[in-house]
């Protein structure tokens, strides 16, 4: 069972009529094969089209491996003989724009870097090109650039048919695939030749620009992101309406941005610097405090408080204390994630780890570390739960 496909010829017309020749069903959802169809199903890396039969939806468009029928896939079943299809038209023109585009940059890359396309993969977010090159440098680039968007401006047709088999031997195709029966050539202009079932313009000047926005190493090759027609203009948008608020936030022009950012990295290092500087200052000065007035616990001074502070402030407190002689410091960091750090100095023989795993009985969370520093938490706990647990810690000292 065959179905004739209207869009080899013509990818513009988004409203048809059909004829239904099966009923059926395609991953759980119902399905039905017409003998004539506009919609385009998924395949050579292009989405398939969506829109309405008698005004259910189409969910999906697939080709039945088999027989190569056309799968229309329904949001709900579709009991009729004749049908009325309609395409939706802003996403066949996205994918068309694309997908011609595609073609323009392969083969641009092609004669600009020297940089083979080894797979394509659009959606209704992306479009993406990997080719066998990762050291493509940014001067190739722009010429890539340059070039495809010139074919652009030429507003070169584009022709798209089944040749003989006697022409399609004399064509300089880009890709020819493995396939038995007709071949698909699609020529945009005589600059990119190559054998493809897919939805294109008329002409190039529909896709209006061709932007390559990202390009990623990925192993032994490159995977280029681009985008075309309105989503380039919309990615120009969003991205100049950044540029533009960011330059006036830090009162430069926007060709100073690079400069100004630079110039707020050093001062944040710089400052970064110094208040670590300042807190480990400070924890000296408090650690000096805390032991002046601790209690002895046998031949070593301890230190067993709930603070307010950040995990980070009581964990260099705690490393100002065992710094001393003598020292067992249990600590403990209040709030939404509480934090115990209990640490001892180098001279005191005892394992704190047995310390922590008890306190941790009682305000619960995860920890671990070594006989003279051990941390855990995680969990809420305000300050008297914290010290609660710090004590029967401590209890064990005893």
């Amino acid at each position: 069972m065959t179905t004739k496909r209207l869009y080899y010829d013509d990818s513009y017309t988004l409203t048809f009529e059909a004829e239904v020749l099966e009923i059926t069903a395609h991953a759980d959802r119902p399905a039905v094969v017409l003998d004539r169809t506009y919609f385009y199903p998924e395949g050579g890396g292009q989405p398939s089209d969506r829109g309405m039969l008698n005004g259910v939806p189409v969910l999906d468009v697939q080709t039945r491996p088999s027989d190569r029928a056309v799968l229309h896939v329904l949001a709900s079943p579709l009991d009729a003989q004749q049908v009325i299809g309609e395409i939706d038209g802003e996403r066949r023109r996205d994918f068309r724009i694309h997908h011609s585009g595609q073609h323009i940059l392969s083969q641009a890359l092609e004669r600009a870097a020297t940089a083979r396309t080894l797979s394509v993969h659009m959606s209704e977010s992306s479009m993406t090109i990997d080719v066998d090159r990762t050291d493509i440098a940014p001067e190739e680039w722009e010429a890539v650039e340059n070039l495809a968007n010139r074919v652009v401006l030429e507003n070169r047709p584009v022709r798209a048919w089944f040749p003989s088999a006697q022409e399609l031997a004399a064509l300089n195709i880009r890709k020819l695939p493995e396939v038995d029966g007709k071949v698909r050539i699609v020529d945009i202009g005589g600059f990119d030749i190559t054998a493809c079932g897919g939805t294109h313009v008329a002409r190039t000047g529909e896709i209006g620009v061709i932007k390559v926005v990202k390009a990623e190493r990925r192993g032994e090759t490159t995977r280029l992101e681009f985008k075309c027609g309105e989503r380039a203009l919309r990615d120009y948008r969003s991205k100049n309406d950044v540029v533009n608020r960011l330059a006036a936030l830090l009162t430069v022009g926007y060709w100073e941005l690079p400069e100004a950012v630079m110039r707020l990295q050093e001062q944040n290092r710089t400052l970064q610097s110094e208040l670590k500087a300042a807190r480990e200052r400070l924890a000296t000065y408090e650690a000096a405090s805390l032991l002046a007035t601790a209690p002895q616990h046998g031949t070593y001074r301890l230190v067993a408080r709930a603070l307010a502070r950040s995990a980070d402030e009581v964990r260099s407190l705690a490393q100002a204390l065992t710094a001393e002689s003598g020292v067992i410091a249990l600590l403990g960091a209040a709030g939404e994630k509480a934090q115990l750090i209990f640490a001892r100095s180098a001279d005191v023989p005892i394992d704190v780890q047995p310390l922590l795993k008890k306190a941790l009985e009682l305000i619960g969370g995860r920890g671990g570390g070594r006989p003279n520093m051990a941390q855990g938490g995680g969990v809420s706990a305000d300050l008297d739960q914290v010290q609660a647990a710090i004590n029967a810690a401590a209890a064990l000292l005893a």
